[in-house]
């Protein structure tokens, strides 16, 4: 850590709580949020010359942090951030937010990121994730990616879709870091975009996504179900369900919050206890949209035992054919 020779602090036994969307998260060993690219460079190099275990923090969207924190150095790119235009190009940092990048473009007239309107989450996690909202995925608009890979080099990786698919982007399989992204647009009408916009985030409203601290949608949809995830757990009446103080959320049944105190252990308790009561009344194997990481433990992931009653089951017969979602 002394080696590291930058101006951004290193912090020992950070709460990873205070760097979530979930506010959920042990201690990382060591934290470090990188002011320049300069000093990204400078931090990967020595953790890789080193073998200093990294993990790459982004917005703390969309991942449930153990609450035995991470092992190794946390490395948040949450400073590298910034947004410049190239003609119908927009290039955007790692660090930058997504919802901010969505605004961005709505006022430069330029269309293609209106559905991640209000999206937690930055750039360098959305690339990652291949992060899709309303019908619209990242690679759909993405031109290429910078990175800087396991030597320490920077290199531009072009866009090539096929090697994108649901939730799932190339960066996965690499031990790279993300720097930054373009994204090739097309103009737009400016009133058009904008209502666009203000409509995707007053639909996220409405499903409750700035009621509590969440991690946004828990569960993939998969067409194979007949009907999206949030339908097919509404219709067992989980609304509302809790263990400890994660619940499902009021609003939308494809949602888990952080209804106060709760622990990593009662969110993944609580998702476990959904897959189950999915796959015993339809039998669909729900996948996790969010991602465990850090240091879990082999009991981390038990059912619980401080649970609200289950409204219902719901009054369904058809094991395919999950009713419409309420409201």
């Amino acid at each position: 850590m002394k080696k590291f020779n930058i101006d951004a602090p290193v912090r020992v036994d950070e709460p990873l709580s205070r760097h979530t969307s979930f506010r959920i998260g042990g201690p990382a060993d060591a934290y470090v949020a990188p002011r320049s690219l300069e000093e990204v460079r400078r931090v990967h190099a020595l953790c890789v010359r080193e073998h200093v275990p990294r993990f790459i923090l982004g917005a703390g969207a969309n991942i449930l942090v153990a609450d035995r924190g991470i092992r190794g150095l946390v490395i948040d790119l949450g400073g590298l951030a910034g947004i410049h235009r190239e003609g119908n190009t927009v290039e955007a940092m790692a660090g930058t937010p997504m919802a901010r990048l969505a605004d961005v473009a709505v006022e430069m007239g330029l269309a293609g990121l209106e559905p991640f309107t209000a999206m937690p989450g930055s750039v360098g996690g959305s690339l990652w994730m291949n992060a899709r909202c309303y019908g619209v995925s990242i690679a759909d608009v993405l031109a290429f990616a910078d990175i800087l890979d396991e030597k320490g080099d920077e290199r531009r990786l072009p866009c090539r879709k096929e090697e994108f698919s649901y939730k799932r982007s190339p960066f996965q399989s690499m031990s790279a870091l993300i720097l930054r992204g373009g994204f090739r647009l097309r103009r737009g009408d400016y009133a058009g975009l904008r209502a666009e916009a203000d409509a995707r985030r007053a639909d996220r409203e409405r499903k409750g996504h700035f009621l509590h601290p969440c991690a946004g949608s828990a569960f993939k949809n998969n067409p194979a179900f007949g009907a999206p995830t949030g339908r097919i757990v509404d219709s067992l009446g989980l609304r509302g369900f809790s263990i400890g103080g994660a619940a499902v959320s009021e609003r939308h049944a494809n949602i888990i919050v952080n209804r106060g105190g709760a622990t990593a252990r009662d969110v993944r308790s609580l998702i476990e206890h959904v897959k189950s009561r999915v796959h015993e009344r339809y039998g669909f194997d729900l996948e996790e949209e969010i991602l465990y990481v850090g240091d879990w433990g082999p009991d981390d992931r038990g059912a619980g035992d401080r649970h609200s009653d289950d409204r219902g089951a719901g009054d369904i017969s058809d094991r395919t054919a999950p009713p419409r979602e309420r409201g």
